[in-house]
């Protein structure tokens, strides 16, 4: 999730711009999005996936992809507890193993039983060095500068921290602020980067942000704890552990739908593909917004307005959708 972010970023723009759609006022009604692809063609894989599955000399994609689906079909437990934690969210199932699967066939691969990923859980929780910060600043510290102030407006945890990602593009990132240089690139990458390898991490390949954004949620469903930037080993251990992770999973997909539709005014819980694409680019608050300005800009003109898109990676997750269902 977000591995490759400078490059996605640039595919992930196009997002907002996709299908024509039958003209609707977006601000006031909500359009359902069907289920299958906008597009005929899968999309182009972006370097990054390319780079990973070559250096890691793991096979193609659907190599990868046959990995991963054996793993989902074989142990039951985990089956089981993603039909669990889907129910408790809301949502439909496929939606998870979208995530897990598009992230495993062209990100990391998945390990061959869930019992590493475990140990692994274990091996963060225990390392007290982990902390979330850049060249002595704390990540703390850095979101209590005034330019942050502004994204204490959102009501939700997940929209306060894409406002705080934002940020960090605009006015940080590259750039020398009150002295001090910040490096170019994004901000997960930079203050919220671990003591092991890899940026994302477990069964979802979820990084500490992806967490953070929706602890709140996942505490109040779960009754598991508050994340805290202040912890970041804790933050790794529940990332890590197949049976919390799901969680931190089910509740990006659960705030992509609910933002899309307040937002963009489409309901996008009949897709695995676009919850698929929001689950790997993230940011699903400032995708909506854009696309909703984008539309609202169109209806004036009288042109219809259009539908969010798969990328490579939703496109995936929609052309293999009934074979998916089997596992459930």
């Amino acid at each position: 999730m977000k591995r490759f972010r400078p490059i996605a970023a640039v595919i992930g723009a196009f997002l907002a711009i996709a299908v024509a759609a039958p003209a609707v006022a977006v601000a006031a009604d909500v359009v359902v999005v069907p289920p299958g692809n906008r597009s005929k063609q899968q999309p182009k894989i972006y370097a990054g996936s390319k780079f990973l599955t070559a250096i890691r000399g793991s096979g193609t994609y659907s190599d990868k992809y046959k990995k991963v689906y054996s793993l989902l079909a074989r142990d039951k437990k985990l089956m089981a507890n993603i039909k669990k934690v889907s129910a408790l969210y809301g949502i439909d199932p496929i939606h998870v193993i979208g995530g897990i699967v598009g992230e495993h066939t062209y990100n990391i691969d998945t390990f061959d039983t869930l019992q590493t990923y475990y140990v692994k859980a274990l091996q963060y929780a225990d390392n007290q060095s982990l902390a979330f910060s850049y060249k002595g600043q704390t990540a703390a510290q850095l979101f209590a500068r005034p330019q942050f102030a502004q994204c204490q407006q959102y009501k939700t945890n997940y929209e306060v921290w894409d406002c705080r990602q934002t940020i960090w593009n605009r006015q940080f990132m590259g750039r020398m602020v009150d002295g001090k240089l910040y490096f170019r690139d994004r901000l997960h990458r930079v203050f919220f980067k671990p003591a092991f390898g890899g940026q994302t991490f477990g069964i979802g390949q979820l990084g500490p942000v992806a967490a953070l954004m929706v602890t709140d949620i996942v505490h109040a469903k779960s009754g598991l704890p508050l994340l805290s930037i202040d912890d970041a080993g804790e933050v790794y251990e529940q990332i890590m552990n197949p049976d919390t992770a799901l969680h931190y999973i089910a509740a990006n997909v659960r705030v992509s739908i609910d933002l899309y539709k307040r937002i963009a005014g489409f309901d996008i819980s009949q897709n695995p593909g676009v919850t698929a694409t929001l689950y790997n680019l993230g940011d699903a608050a400032t995708r909506a917004r854009e696309l909703k300005t984008a539309n609202d800009a169109r209806i004036k003109k009288g042109q219809p307005a259009q539908y969010p898109q798969e990328n490579f990676y939703g496109w995936l997750i929609n052309d293999r959708e009934a074979e998916l269902r089997k596992l459930l």
